[in-house]
C-alpha cells in the first residue's frame, strides 16, 4: 500500500487520482502507524514551508517521515513536499526535515531570460527537466517532454549528486532529487498528463535502490 502524507498542505486528491489511474492502491493519511507499515510514501503538498513544518511537528509527522526514511522503503516528495525535504528554507527562514543537506532558495527579483525577458515568479506553466544522471524514476521519459510547475522556491541540494535532473527558467536549477531511498521532483507529476504518469509509475515500481 502506498501512504499520500497529509499534514494539511493540499493537493492530496489529485495525487491519489492519478495513483488509482495507474492501478495501485494508496491511502491518504496522518496516521503514523499506517505511514510506518506502508510500502512506500508520496509526500506532497502546496504552500509555505513555515506552515508545513509547523504542521508536521505538532503531529509528530516529521519523526515518522524521518523514520520512514531510515527504513530504506521507497519515498517520493512533489512540489512543497521535495523543499523541506532539505535542512533549511529561505522561506520563512524555516528549519526543515534534513533528510537531504542542502537549503531551498527563492527565485531572485527580477528574473530575466537570457534574452533580458523579464520573467514572472512563481514558475507556473509547462517546462522541461534535462537529465544529469540515469535514474529509474525517470526511465521511458521522452528528452523533450514537459512537466507542470508552481512554485517560487527550488531547492539547492549542497550534494551534487543529489540533482537528478534540472530546469532552465532564469537560471538552472535542481527539479529532480534523489539519494539512497528517496527520490522528489518539483514539478507536478500527477498534473503533467502522460511524462508524469510515467514518472509515478516508476516510482510505484522502483525498489527504493
Amino acid at each position: 500500500m502506498i501512504a499520500i502524507v497529509d499534514y494539511k498542505a493540499g493537493n492530496l486528491t489529485s495525487v491519489a487520482r492519478a495513483l488509482n489511474h495507474l492501478g495501485f492502491t494508496c491511502q491518504i493519511t496522518s496516521e503514523m502507524r499506517t505511514i510506518q507499515e506502508a510500502d512506500r510514501i508520496v509526500f506532497p503538498g502546496v504552500g509555505s514551508a513555515g506552515q508545513a513544518m509547523k504542521d508536521l511537528r505538532k503531529t509528530s509527522l516529521d519523526k515518522a517521515i524521518r523514520d520512514f526514511y531510515e527504513s530504506g522503503k521507497p519515498f517520493l516528495g512533489i512540489c512543497l513536499g521535495a523543499q523541506i525535504i532539505l535542512e533549511v528554507s529561505e522561506e520563512h527562514h524555516t528549519t526543515c526535515l534534513g533528510l537531504i543537506p542542502g537549503k531551498v532558495q527563492r527565485f531572485p527579483v527580477p528574473l530575466r531570460s537570457p534574452t533580458g525577458e523579464t520573467l514572472k515568479v512563481p514558475h507556473m506553466g509547462w517546462n522541461r527537466v534535462t537529465v544529469k544522471r540515469p535514474h529509474p524514476l525517470l526511465r521511458n521519459v521522452h528528452p523533450e517532454s514537459e512537466f507542470y510547475f508552481v512554485h517560487s522556491f527550488f531547492p539547492a541540494p549542497r550534494d551534487a549528486h543529489a540533482t537528478i535532473g534540472t530546469t532552465d527558467y532564469g537560471l538552472t536549477f535542481p527539479t529532480v532529487l534523489g539519494t539512497r531511498n528517496l527520490v522528489a521532483v518539483q514539478f507536478h507529476p500527477e498534473k503533467s498528463g502522460v511524462p508524469g504518469l510515467t514518472v509515478l509509475k516508476n516510482f510505484c515500481s522502483w525498489d527504493g535502490r
